[in-house]
This record gives structure tokens, sequence and C-alpha cells, in this order.
């Protein structure tokens, strides 16, 4: 029997020798290779998101089963199939479609482009591709450029920081080729180890626009409501109803709770906003609904403690930083600014992004860049090219409606080291060569698939001129927060209004070109049309932006209506108040009419 005086060091050797062997199998398998203090190099990076090659994705499955995943997206629901990655196949593998507005706008289309997620242990614990468990293949929806977001990320990448690794993908079904797509690392576990090591924390996606899923609206509780509404208020438009149920015991009796305008409460408030609201954790029920992974009562609280101090005018900067990775975020905010993604935090929605949090600090992940650079939220090049780098919000958004980005605006230290990282991407990025040198390796590697895309939302020759258009803008964009920077152009929405002889002339730029969330493309509406409608889509939009087949007789994307009586004609020119929408739409309090209503 082992005498009790040895029995401490006999467990400490067996669990030395626990923690060899599962090592060892990590090894072994190829997941890890190397562990850092910061993070683990996973076997991955290298492999799949070297972006000198790109990938070639195969999914192998049942033609009946594709079929029905492409009937049924909307529900997005796996479904089993082998994946051949690069030549080698992983059989019993996982494939759904995945997204948000773009799911809903190719499902009410006839294209059945959609973006994928495949999983590789959805059936098969443990398998993975060098230590990747799933792949992202992202459809370019509404980027005609096909280049949008891959920049966005290879800025990120540029400043070394927290974002998801990013590839090209040629991606066919059982032989077929099916379209050029971007690959990316999807942000979870994978993600985390790669990003924090072992020790790594917690993840949320939360989500203003959670409606019960791909556009689908749920019965929402009252909870849910007042987080999502607010105040009591403006009358809903004849014929929409609000969600069912009632309000504090009330029925919504025809009018929506929100005091007239959304004013980044409905839907871009409540808990997604990062605003501390009180220290009950019911009030954050958004947040916590988006977790990526299993989480905790505990680990909430950490969320809303950090949130309490980040809101505080008073917090002194060096406990700011124990409650916010300070330096990550004055990254983030400078390529996010940079690239005027306002489909987002910044903007009246207030999702596409993940927040991270580990022992009480908090952090954010970038995600979804294809509506940036005036593809969402946009009337004009201007308020593209000219957006404002110390109000980089939508209009109507303050930055008492953003806590966690006032912490670092409003103070002057923190200001400067965000100026600092501007900078960096106009003098280096822009004006150092880097920008053309990346899209034209991209171009390179793609233009030939782009050609040949059985699926594309926009023809190759629209896809050239985007291009074109894409690289002007982004100079030009450089060059306003140049003049920001050093104080020649206003570098708020504020100072714009006021004097606006100073911003970049953006006249003779169209960034209707580069497709955008409620315009162009193949199609008219949304930027695609579905293959077979290929012949005259160059003709559909003259280089005025005058789109000769659109009907404003009334009909509605997806079979939607509008408002009996309602005349597009009668509306105003110009915009209406509040912040602007999609495609250039303005209603009440931030919403818009589409361009050439």
């Amino acid at each position: 029997m082992l005498d009790s005086k040895h029995f401490p060091k006999f467990i400490a050797v067996l669990t030395a020798l626990s923690v060899l062997a599962v090592f060892s199998l990590m090894f072994a398998s190829g997941t890890w290779e190397i562990a850092s203090s910061e993070g683990i190099i996973m076997g991955y990076e290298d492999t799949l998101f070297d972006t000198s090659e790109i990938l070639d994705v195969e999914v192998l499955m049942d033609e009946q089963q594709w079929q029905d995943l492409l009937d049924n997206a909307i529900s997005e629901e796996f479904y089993p199939c082998d994946a051949v990655i690069n030549g080698v196949t992983y059989k019993n593998c996982a494939i759904r479609a995945k997204g948000n507005t773009s799911l809903s706008m190719v499902a009410s289309s006839d294209s059945d482009r959609y973006s994928f997620k495949i999983k590789f242990d959805e059936y098969v614990d443990g398998q993975n591709v060098n230590g990747l468990t799933s792949l992202i293949l992202n459809n370019n929806y509404a980027d005609a450029t096909q280049m949008k977001e891959a920049l966005a990320y290879d800025m990120f990448a540029y400043l070394d920081t927290d974002a998801s690794l990013y590839n090209y993908a040629r991606f066919s079904v059982n032989g077929e080729y099916t379209g050029v797509y971007l690959a990316l690392e999807p942000v979870g576990e994978d993600f985390a180890l790669r990003s924090y090591g072992l020790d790594y924390g917690k993840l949320y996606k939360p989500d203003s626009m959670d409606m019960g899923g791909a556009g689908k609206m749920k019965n929402f509780s009252n909870d849910e409501v007042k987080e999502m509404l607010g105040l009591d208020g403006m009358q809903m438009p004849e014929g929409v109803r609000p969600p069912q149920g009632d309000f504090d015991g009330r029925d919504f009796d025809g009018k929506m709770p929100g005091g007239g305008g959304f004013g980044g409460k409905m839907p871009g408030g409540g808990s997604a906003s990062l605003n501390y609201i009180d220290d009950s954790l019911t009030s954050y029920s958004t947040i916590w609904n988006g977790e990526v992974y299993e989480t905790t009562d505990r680990d909430h609280q950490r969320v809303v403690n950090a949130l309490k101090i980040i809101a505080d005018d008073n917090t002194a900067s060096e406990t700011l930083e124990k409650y916010l990775d300070v330096d990550n975020m004055l990254k983030y905010l400078a390529v996010h600014s940079f690239v005027v993604n306002l489909d987002s935090l910044s903007g009246s929605m207030a999702h596409n992004y993940y927040l991270y949090e580990a022992d009480g600090q908090l952090n954010i992940i970038p995600w979804d860049y294809n509506l940036s650079l005036g593809g969402f939220q946009s009337g004009n090049a201007s308020s593209t090219i000219n957006f404002p780098i110390d109000t980089p919000f939508s209009s109507g958004i303050s930055l008492e409606d953003r806590q966690i980005f006032a912490c670092l605006l409003e103070d002057d230290a923190y200001l400067n080291q965000y100026h600092a990282y501007l900078r960096q991407l106009v003098d280096g990025y822009v004006n150092g060569g880097k920008l053309e040198e990346t899209m034209t390796r991209i171009q390179t590697q793609i233009d030939q698939l782009v050609k040949e895309d059985p699926t594309a939302f926009f023809t190759y020759e629209q896809y050239t001129e985007a291009v074109d258009v894409l690289l002007q803008t982004m100079k030009l964009r450089a060059e306003s927060i140049f003049g920001q920077l050093n104080g020649s152009i206003p570098s708020t929405h504020e100072g714009q209004n006021a004097d606006s002889s100073a911003l970049i002339d953006t006249s003779s730029l169209d960034l209707s070109v580069m497709g955008s969330m409620m315009g162009g493309g193949e199609g008219g509406f949304g930027g695609f049309g579905g293959p077979g409608d290929r012949s005259d889509r160059n003709d559909r939009t003259d280089r005025e932006g005058n789109n000769d087949s659109q009907d404003n007789s009334g009909q509605m994307p997806g079979g939607m209506e509008m408002p009996e009586g309602f005349d597009p004609s009668q509306m105003p020119d110009g915009p209406m108040p509040g912040g602007p929408m999609p495609g250039g739409m303005e209603m009440p309090g931030g919403m818009a009419f589409p361009n050439g209503r």
C-alpha cells in the first residue's frame, strides 16, 4: 500500500503525466504546435490562412440533401457531408447556410449563393483540419469588389489587432464549381486558443436585431421588449403590427414604445450597445443570449462590473485598463472607423461584433465587413469619404450612446493613440503601398474565378469596375483622414455640419458601383439577381445612378408591400429626421427611403 507521506508526491506526478499525455496527443494530431504566453500556434494559421495561396474547398453530399439545404437555408440547420480541403478528405462533417440580412435577402431572391459554415467536428468528436474545427465561407453579398471584407481583416492584421484570419476559397459541391468565397476563421474556441492561450475567457455575440434568427419575428418577453424599445410614444404605421404579447401587462394598442425615435434604443440600444444599464443581470439578456460557448452568472457578473466601471466618467486610466483592453480597442476603432462600417456597434443596430471577457477585462472582436465603405447607412460618397474620425458613429448616435467608445475618445491620451494608429493606416497601409500590393495579390488570385463564377451577384465587368472604385475610395478616405488628423478638415459630425468647405470633393465618385445592401448588383435590390439574369445587368443602372429596372409602384423585396396609399414620388427630397439607414434610407429616428425612389 502507498505510504501516506508519499501520497501528495504521487498525485503530483500522476497529474504531470496526464498533462504531458494530453499535450502529446495534441502534437501528434497536429492540433497545436507551440504554446506561448499570448496564444497557441494551432497549425491552421499557415496551412489554411496563408494568403499567398487560396484554399480549395469541396463538399461531397447527397444531391437531394444539398437541394434541401438550399430550399430550407433560412432554418440554418446542419446537413451531413464530407469536406475536401486542399485535396484531403474529412468524413462525416456538417454544412449549413449562415447569415442574417444576407441570408434572408438571398432566400427571398432567385439566387442560391448563401454563405456557409462547415463544421468538421459536428458528428466526429475532435475532428479538425490542422486544429480548426469549423470554417466560414462568406458569399461577399452586396460587394461587387469581392474585397471589402478581406481588406478590413488585412488592415486588422496590419495593426496586429485581435481578429479572425482570412483567405479566399474556390468552393465546389460534388465536383461542380460553385463560386469564389471569402474563407474566415470563426470567432470561437479555436480563435480564443490561438489568440489568448489555454486560459482563454468568454465570448458573446450580442445582437439587438435578433428576432428569432434570419429575419424571423419571435414573441418577445416583456423584459426583451423593454430592453429593445424603452419608452412609450411612437404610433405604428397602419397595418404594421408590433411583436405579440403585452408590455408591462398592457397591450401595445397600435403604439410602439420608444418615444418617437430610435435614438440608439430601437433597435440599436439595450445591452447590445454595451452601455451600463443597472446592476441586474437580467437587464443584459441580449448579451447572455449570444454566448458562443457555455457561461454562468458568475461570468456575467464580471461583464456587468466592467461595463459599470467603463461608464463612470471618474474612472482613472489605470483602473480603466484593468476592465478594458484599451490598446486593442484603439486598434479596432482605427480600422473600423477607416472603413466606415456602420452595420455594427457604431451604427444604429448595435450588432456584428463579438464581446470577449477575460478576468473581468472586456475586448471587442470584429465581424462582418462586406457592407463597409458606403455599403450601409451612407447616402452619398462624401459622407463615407469624409466620415468623421472623432465621432465615428451613425447620425443620431452620440458618444453617450456608446460608452465603451466614449471612455476612449474623450480621453486625450487615448485619443492621441487612436490617431497614431490611424496615421499608421494612412502612411503605411495606404500611402506606403500595402493596400495596392494586397489588392493586386487578390486580383491575381481570384480574377479568373470571378469570371467563371456561376452564382456571382455581379458580372465580371461590374467587378473590375468596382475594384477600381474601391482603390480610389480607399485613397480618398486616407486623404480625408490625413486632413482630419492635421486639423484642416473637421473631425466631428458637428464640425463638418458647421463648415463643409474643407471636405474632400467626391463629386466624381459613384460608390454604388461597389454595391450596397439596398441596391445595385445583378438584381437591383440587395446586390443580386441570381444566375441566368446576367445579360442586361450592366444596362440597369446608368452612370447617373438611375435604375431603370426598379419599379417603385409599391412593390417591396421578398413579397412585402408598401402601406396602402403610399406614393414614394410624394416623399420630400433629402433626408428625413434621424440617422441614415441602408442604401440611403431614412425614416423618423434613423431610417430612410431607398436612393432613386
